[in-house]
């Protein structure tokens, strides 16, 4: 099990890699099925676009601080 944890996080790196901070952090509610994705300590948002494929864009004036999925089972 840990072997494969391991094998799956490990094909992540290359696009963690690319994201624009170098802290980032991952929440997921299983309940509700939103995955949270903050490059900042989380905080609130000034401004949320929301996508046609259920991503929220979180923004602090014109900085990108995070990104919400929703339905994230099925992205």
């Amino acid at each position: 099990m840990a072997e494969a944890i391991l094998k799956e996080s490990l094909k992540l790196l290359p696009f963690i890699k690319k994201l624009p901070s170098r802290h980032v952090w991952f929440d997921y509610d299983k309940e509700a099925d939103v995955m949270y994705i903050s490059f900042e300590k989380p905080g609130r948002a000034t401004d949320t676009e929301v996508l046609k494929n259920g991503v929220l864009i979180r923004r602090r004036g014109k900085k990108i601080i995070g990104l919400t999925v929703l339905n994230a089972s099925r992205a």
